[in-house]
């Protein structure tokens, strides 16, 4: 028997958020069970062995799925998270949980050095995080924590206290990281982008000399097969990158690694759209967020879309340059609903087309072009299939009224995430598990396209309780 099926053990004195009904589905039960055994009090890890301690944009899509389970929950793993983001707004992609082995995980603590190497862009002192970041999904997802259960969040004032910093951190990623002085934000490190491993990347890393391989100890292979995991010489460069970060004190300028992504900043402006549905909650006037939104859309479109590829492209910031590869962060701007029809439309044909194969060769979209030369099924995101940036399709395949795709999608995902355990991603072609099982988001995840069955609205568009924040 699959023991992420089983029921997960309840220590004693300890409070468990979700206690089944005889009606829940088994897949249902066994999701709850991997969020449980996840929890450390006050956030989720994506995984107690691979990742033990709380990452960032990992919590936001746990706390979309722990909305159905506990709200209260759900809100303490994003205040936890916002309760370490540093002075000039940034929210880092790693809080580090002191009592793990600082040999747990690599890079640790003490590579970053936060509170020293960072208290000039004002690091807390009271926690140790990383200084780089991640994808901003947090204020979509404080939106749909709120919204299941609007009685709780306010008598708690979750979004009275969530709203300000979740401002600074759009403010800091609008006004700093605008390194191509053309409207989009930049990620200086392949890691703040979360699809780390990305032939993306590939162009822009060779710039950077790795560093030597006897500088550092990769604590992931221990919990992962070589062949899924990034090769020795990409992990040299990462380290590299974050070194040279971390030694000019998290200052952001131009450095090494510059790129204008597609899903960062289409993720920045759902995000905003969000943050304009809290203000008015809030009775938050002259937010004008969604005019950014709009604004960051359309720089989008201006920057980074290629027709002849068919899709949104990668920007080089230093070299100045469209990436010539395809990417799955090139769809996720389907997710905007500002973004121009006829683009929407071209993003679905590529999407099933033969450079992704959605309803042909592959049940879920991979990560990485099928036919790239770079395109591998097992390693980290170089072709694998994700469950988050698919459930970001899914949204979007339903926006632009593409629901017999969107129900082909969600009925895919439902069914590869049981089978694999949670897995952390899949083969694209056969969804073979790879990467560790029971994963964080993936049962997050899967509780959400569980818990609400999308209403087709007008026009075919999702029509859920006001959820969506466009």
């Amino acid at each position: 028997m699959d023991r992420t099926a089983q029921r997960a053990p309840r220590p004693p004195g300890r409070t468990v958020a979700y206690e089944p009904s005889s009606a829940a589905s088994p897949l249902h039960v066994r999701a709850a069970a991997v969020l449980e055994a996840g929890w450390t009090g006050t956030s989720t890890v994506p995984s107690r062995g691979l990742y033990p301690h709380q990452w960032s944009w990992d919590s936001a899509f746990i706390a979309i799925g722990l909305r159905h389970l506990s709200p209260l929950r759900a809100q303490t793993e994003l205040e936890t998270l916002l309760a370490a983001q540093w002075a000039d707004g940034r929210i880092p992609h790693i809080v580090f949980n002191p009592s793990v082995p600082l040999d747990a995980y690599f890079p640790s603590p003490d590579f970053w050095c936060s509170s020293t190497a960072g208290r000039t862009a004002g690091a807390p002192r009271t926690v140790q995080t990383s200084g780089i970041v991640q994808p901003p999904v947090h204020a979509l997802a404080a939106w749909l924590v709120h919204l299941a259960d609007p009685g709780l969040s306010r008598a708690r004032g979750f979004l009275t206290r969530a709203y300000p910093r979740l401002a600074a951190w759009h403010g800091y990623l609008l006004h700093r990281r605008d390194l191509g002085g053309g409207g989009l934000v930049s990620v200086v490190h392949p890691w703040e982008q979360g699809m780390d491993n990305s032939p993306c990347w590939d162009r822009p890393l060779s710039r950077v000399a790795p560093a030597p391989a006897r500088s550092f100890r990769r604590a992931d292979l221990d919990h992962g097969a070589p062949e899924d995991r990034p090769t020795d010489l990409d992990y040299g460069r990462y380290v590299r990158l974050a070194a040279g970060y971390r030694d000019r004190g998290y200052a952001d300028g131009p450095g090494d690694f510059a790129v204008e992504d597609p899903a960062f900043n289409a993720l920045l402006a759902a995000s905003e759209y969000a943050l304009d549905r809290i203000a008015h909650e809030l009775g938050v006037t002259g937010s004008a967020r969604r005019a950014r939104a709009e604004r960051l859309t359309a720089a989008l479109v201006d920057r980074l879309w290629e027709p002849a590829a068919g899709m949104f492209l990668c920007r080089d910031v230093r070299a100045g340059e469209l990436i010539p590869e395809r990417g799955v962060s090139g769809l996720i701007p389907l997710l905007l609903p500002a973004l121009p029809r006829d683009l929407a439309a071209t993003l679905v044909r590529t999407m099933c087309g033969p450079h992704f194969g959605l309803g042909g060769t592959t049940r879920l979209v991979p990560s990485y072009d099928l036919l790239g030369e770079a395109f591998d099924p097992h390693r980290y995101w170089r072709g694998p299939a994700w469950f988050n940036t698919n459930w970001l399709l899914e949204r979007g395949l339903r926006r632009y009224g593409e629901r017999g795709r969107a129900d082909a999608l969600r009925k895919g995902m439902l069914h590869t995430a049981g089978a694999s355990g949670f897995a952390e991603y899949v083969d694209p072609y056969t969804a073979q598990a790879c990467g560790v099982t029971g994963f964080g988001w993936t049962a997050a995840l899967t509780l959400d396209l569980l818990h609400d069955r999308p209403a087709r609205g007008r026009n075919g568009l999702t029509a859920i309780k006001g959820e969506d924040p466009a």
